[in-house]
């Protein structure tokens, strides 16, 4: 094993804090990779990994040659970029919202992988904090105000939310006619993946923003049980108006409080401050940006 592989290989070991998730990842035997870990250390004359019997973990010279690996992995990838005809290549891992991806990044994919053939894309779904580093994602794409972090955000754009709930809830409930009249409402919680916390509704009332916490029976972290428990009448719910477009139609749900705005969603994406891009992660976030701003004429 050369030494650029043998680099590719401990990355790998270190991002997924696992010699075994390594070896499947890379399609190895895990005695090769625990082998090549040996021989790089020998030849390194250092320790690089902690080793436990759940995971390993980096020394302080791990942490530094890892440091190190990245940055000559992307400048080796740069420079065969830079010949004519070069095209972006390998696996390009995102995470994204599912919604989001239905509506943003999957329709126009197909167009994506058809200008970099030679990039393999993989895709999970979700919307709770990730560790980019030890999980191997390239980049996420979340919606929501961002918290101190070591990650550099991309501005993608803001989602205009809206405030809706079922013509059942609202039989029962009454329709508000403005935010005083959401005294004796519900509303179906929903629960920062960041601090735990219940997100008030949020209405622009002349010039000013107010935000009111109504009493809930069922408080979720997710986008999707939210709206479907509002379709079954569980509460009042406000999310992004593009996710709500189906259930508008066919008058699962109606929107409500329409000259009281709700707030907006900036929508980012983020990749590790201290990872250099490589030219496929870089070609999607230029990619990435166009498509949020074509995809929905309410996106600012």
């Amino acid at each position: 094993m050369d030494k650029l592989d043998s680099m590719k290989l401990f990355t790998r070991v270190v991002e997924l804090r696992s010699f075994t998730q390594a070896a499947q990842a890379l399609n190895l035997k895990r005695s090769t990779v625990t082998d090549a870990i040996k021989q790089l250390e020998t030849r390194l004359n250092i320790r690089l990994l902690q080793r436990t019997t759940r995971h390993v973990s980096l020394t302080l010279d791990g942490e530094a040659y890892y440091q190190r690996c990245l940055r000559i992995l992307a400048d080796v990838e740069d420079a065969e970029m830079a010949f004519a005809g070069a095209q972006p290549k390998g696996l390009l891992r995102v995470d994204v919202h599912g919604s989001m991806a239905r509506h943003f990044l999957l329709p126009g994919l197909p167009d994506f992988l058809a200008m970099y053939p030679d990039i393999e894309f993989y895709m999970s779904e979700g919307d709770r904090l990730v560790d980019l580093v030890r999980e191997g994602i390239d980049c996420v794409i979340r919606a929501g105000e961002l918290k101190d972090s070591d990650m550099v955000a991309r501005p993608l754009g803001t989602l205009p939310e809206i405030t809706c709930a079922s013509p059942d809830y609202l039989q029962r409930f009454g329709i508000p006619e403005t935010p005083d009249d959401l005294a004796g409402h519900r509303m179906i919680g929903f629960r920062s993946s960041a601090t735990g916390g219940l997100l008030p509704l949020v209405f622009q009332d002349q010039g000013k923003t107010r935000e009111i916490l109504l009493p809930t029976s069922l408080s979720v972290n997710g986008a999707e049980s939210m709206k479907e428990a509002a379709r079954r009448g569980m509460g009042i719910i406000q999310v992004p108006h593009y996710g709500l477009l189906e259930d508008l139609a066919q008058g699962n749900l109606v929107q409500i409080l329409t000259n009281f705005p709700a707030g907006t969603l900036p929508v980012s994406l983020l990749y590790p401050r201290n990872r250099q891009l490589s030219p496929r992660v870089r070609v999607f976030i230029d990619w990435m940006v166009k498509e949020f701003a074509r995809r929905d004429p309410h996106l600012t």
